[in-house]
């Protein structure tokens, strides 16, 4: 037999305390019952998968008939569809303001999002069929850098700015080391993870800044969120590399840098109650410690190494689980104990 929803159970135990006349508890649960249910994020999520999908199912299109359609044609056609929707989204755009833009438009966000897909397929077309930017990929990255970081501002739109924040990542990477990207394994290289680190360092100083001068102060979650990411998991990678080349020192200063940016992940959840930022501080937090366990394991013994290696996994198991049940407690502290109620003079 289902148990009855917790709003049923609340009402019948404020009127067993006699804290809930039955009148308005009847009304409270014909609301409850009546009341519309929300299918706002389902719907957001269907719009982005159904416009993802519209700029891929394009791109199979025009691979599939590219001898029979025509190139000018091709580049013709995306550039419409592109400049109809960047004009659609700017009809409907609210007025700038530094603040969260009120929504004038459900379908402009998302025109907005497949103008910037497309204009991506067409510099990627037009580079791969006329070498339009030759061998300057610097360049090839960074314009949708220069386009899209000014639109998520001026349109109020961080799908736009995540786009053009990982543009900028990539522009910052091929200017370090242009021959990167032609090499497997790029991101073992000193240039490379030293860009990272960088680049990452100074997205979360302009999230924790836009926060904090309250310019597009919900800007601050996509900064921090690559920031963080790209500098965690740069350092993760020097880790792995002091590992293999048996470089101690350098291994402990990229353990004491993670630690502190994981810290101040944990003060920024901690201050948001943002359960993304706890997860992620305390992932990279641990790959950090079993760095130092497994530094300290190698300084002892066969016998002894073999042991803890096999206590490892068990223990970080136990921790995983710990750390799940008492997400709450760590993200909110420990709850303040809730005084009894004085009993209640029966009613006539």
């Amino acid at each position: 037999m289902p148990s009855p929803p917790p709003s049923t159970r609340y009402l019948a135990d404020l009127q067993s305390r006699g804290l809930l006349p039955p009148d308005q508890a009847t009304r409270i649960a014909a609301s409850e019952r009546t009341q519309p249910f929300s299918l706002h994020y389902e719907l957001r999520a269907l719009l982005y998968l159904g416009t993802t999908l519209l700029a891929g199912g394009l791109g199979v299109l025009v691979y599939q008939h590219i001898n029979t359609i025509g190139h000018g044609v091709i580049i013709a056609v995306i550039a419409t569809l592109m400049a109809a929707c960047f004009t659609y989204a700017a009809r409907h755009r609210a007025p700038f303001i530094w603040g969260v833009a009120p929504k004038t438009s459900v379908g402009a966000d998302y025109l907005l999002l497949l103008g910037c897909l497309l204009l991506v397929v067409l510099e990627g077309y037009v580079q791969y069929q006329y070498q339009f930017f030759g061998n300057r990929y610097g360049l090839a990255t960074a314009l949708p850098a220069l386009v899209f970081v000014p639109l998520a501002y001026w349109f109020d739109h961080r799908g736009v700015l995540a786009m053009g924040l990982t543009a900028l990542a990539s522009w910052v990477g091929l200017t370090v080391a242009p021959l990167a990207v032609f090499t497997e394994n790029a991101f073992w290289s000193d240039h490379i993870r030293g860009a990272a680190i960088g680049l990452g360092g100074l997205l979360m100083l302009t999230g924790f800044y836009s926060e904090y001068r309250e310019r597009k102060a919900h800007f601050a979650f996509t900064y921090l969120l690559l920031g963080s990411n790209l500098a965690l998991a740069a350092l993760a990678t020097s880790l792995v590399r002091a590992a293999f080349h048996e470089q101690p020192l350098v291994g402990l200063g990229t353990v004491a840098l993670m630690m502190g940016l994981c810290a101040g992940l944990y003060w920024y959840a901690r201050r948001t109650q943002s359960y993304w930022f706890l997860v992620l501080a305390a992932g990279y937090a641990y790959f950090a410690a079993c760095y130092l366990l497994v530094q300290l394991v190698l300084l002892f013994p066969d016998d002894i190494i073999v042991l803890m290696a096999f206590l490892l996994f068990p223990l970080s198991a136990l921790l995983v689980v710990l750390f799940f049940l008492n997400v709450k407690k760590i993200l909110h502290g420990p709850a303040a104990p809730v005084a009894p109620l004085p009993p209640t003079a029966p009613q006539p």
